[in-house]
Parts: C-alpha cells; structure tokens; sequence
C-alpha cells in the first residue's frame, strides 16, 4: 500500500500546488502508516519535491508536451496500480478537477473534491470539503478499498519536510488520446492568477480601460497577479484571460483586492476561497462589503494612489 500525489508541472516548472498536494499526501501517508509516492509528468527537479516529504518520485517522460485528461489519467493509473496506491492525491485546479474523475472511474476509486483538511481516518475515511459555491462545507465518507482526494489551492499549505526521496523511471503506456494541442495561447504577464497569492481585481467602477494603470501599479507593488470582473472582459477593457468568478477563473488566494467591483453573486461564488478579501467601493451598499474581511468606502481614484504610496513607503522603510 501507498500514497500516490500528482505533481502537476508547466514547461519543466513545479506549480505552487505541486508542493501543496505533496505536503497534504505526506500527511496521509503518516496517517496511514505508509509511504509517499510522487508522479511528475515531464516535470521539472525532483530534489524540490524531496524537500516536501517525497519517499520516491516517478518520472515518466513521453510526449504529452501539454495537458490532455485521456492521457495523463491513463498515466495515474498505470502508475496507481504498480505502486499499489490505495489513496491518489490531485490537486482540484482546473485541469485537476478535469483530471481526477477520470482517474477515478479508472481505479474504480471513490472521489471527493475540494478537500480542505486531512481526512478522518479514526473509524473510517471521511473528507471535509467545500460545497455550495463555497459557502459552505460537507464531511464525505469514501467507502471503496480504493480513493481519490481533490485538494482546493491554499487550503493545507505547503510544508517542508525534508527527505532523502529515490527517484524512478517509469514507462507508461498511453491510448489513443482522439485530440491532440495543435497550439497554445498564454496571456503574458509576471505573476499568473492560478499561481499568484495576492490578485488586485477591478471592475466597472474604474470606468475604462485608460485608468488601468494604478491597478497594475498597485498589483506590481505587491507581486500580485491582476484581474477583472465578468463585464470588463465583456466590454473588451481586460482580456478574458483576467476574468474571474463563478464563469471565469476561480480564485483562491491569500488576498484578493476588489476595486471598483459591487459583487454580483457569479463573481464572489468565483473568490470566495480566497483567505482575506478586500473591498474598496464607493457605494456603501455594494454587495461585496457583506463578504469584505476589510472595506473601505471611497473614490477608487483617491484610494488606489494613496494605497499605492503607503506601500511603497513600507517597503523602502
């Protein structure tokens, strides 16, 4: 028996979540009793995966140069059931979320998703998740000899504990995939919404386009990724790429800053993952405020700059 955690990776690079699920598996692994089995597909340095509890890393190396559901579950699998793995471990990001059902009904495995903390393994197997758009949550008991755990970003945390991990080869067979990527487009930018840990959001109230800049600005000073609400992407002021919500991207930082956003129930269903939330509106009555951790009611042209030249005074202090 085992745990087995897919390592996710982006052109030889470990995401952020990576090192979460690994962080999450160790801790199930010592709950069970057992090892921690790690599964890198053309990933990047498996040492940075040792340093989070990985007893043993697989690499398997073939020419899924991008992400397709088909193949990369026939890999978990084949890799699941040579390493005996009665626990599979996937984080829930979007292609998570597309990847670990497929695992699932492959190893005849029960699956819970958006898992927030370590299951309870006292009498039996039940899993804490987030439910009703994260509103809310659900304890699920997986009753099969085999299991899968979705896990949300951010929601354990990425913990080192450093081992002297052994790293395998592993030949895996692949099936006809039916698609295949004949291009990918990626929005540029230093810090990605799926990866970033603060996001600086803005919608309508900003009133167009040119006044981006003290957004960017903003989110430069903090090392944050930027964002928008559903009709600023709409309306063609920020590409779609930035925006989030219930039909957008989902965001689950560890800070999100609205401006100019009244939040409508399809975008604070999309963030509300998110640790600390911040408002900045200039209606006293925006919805936002009653899901705000911290609000601040005021002009977003008068707020924004001095935010900014407070930072910036903080940083160089």
């Amino acid at each position: 028996m085992s745990v087995l955690v897919f390592a996710d990776s982006s052109e030889g690079k470990f995401k952020k979540t990576a090192f979460e699920v690994v962080s999450y598996g160790k801790k199930v692994a010592e709950q069970l009793g057992t090892n921690l089995v790690t599964l890198t597909i053309n990933g990047g340095d498996a040492s940075e995966l040792y340093t989070y509890g990985a007893d043993k890393v697989i690499e398997v190396k073939n020419d899924l140069s991008s992400f397709n559901a088909k193949g990369y579950a026939a890999v978990v699998k084949q890799v699941a059931e040579a390493q005996s793995s009665d626990v599979v471990v996937i984080d829930s990001s979007v292609d998570g979320l597309t990847l670990a059902p497929l695992v699932a009904v492959g190893l005849e495995a029960g699956y819970a998703s958006n898992a927030v903390a370590l299951p309870d393994t006292s009498s039996s197997f039940v899993v804490k998740r987030k439910a009703f758009s994260n509103k809310g949550f659900n304890n699920t008991e997986i009753l099969t000899d085999k299991k899968v755990i979705g896990v949300a970003k951010n929601s354990y945390g990425a913990h080192e504990s450093s081992v002297s991990g052994a790293t395998e080869s592993f030949d895996a067979t692949l099936p006809e995939l039916g698609v295949s990527s004949v291009s990918i487009d990626k929005a540029s930018g230093t810090v990605t919404i799926a990866d970033a840990d603060v996001v600086v959001s803005a919608g309508r109230g900003l009133k167009g386009p040119e006044n981006w800049g003290m957004v960017e600005e903003l989110a430069d000073v903090l090392g944050a990724a930027t964002a928008c609400s559903k009709p600023v992407s709409d309306l063609g002021w920020r590409p779609h790429s930035e925006h989030v919500g219930q039909t957008g991207k989902p965001v689950a930082s560890n800070l999100y800053i609205a401006i100019g956003i009244s939040g409508a129930i399809q975008h604070l269903a999309g963030v509300n993952a998110s640790k600390v939330k911040v408002v900045i509106n200039n209606d006293p009555e925006a919805p936002f405020f009653k899901a705000a951790d911290y609000g601040i009611v005021g002009d977003a042209f008068e707020v924004v700059p001095q935010l900014i030249e407070k930072l910036k005074a903080f940083k160089q202090a």
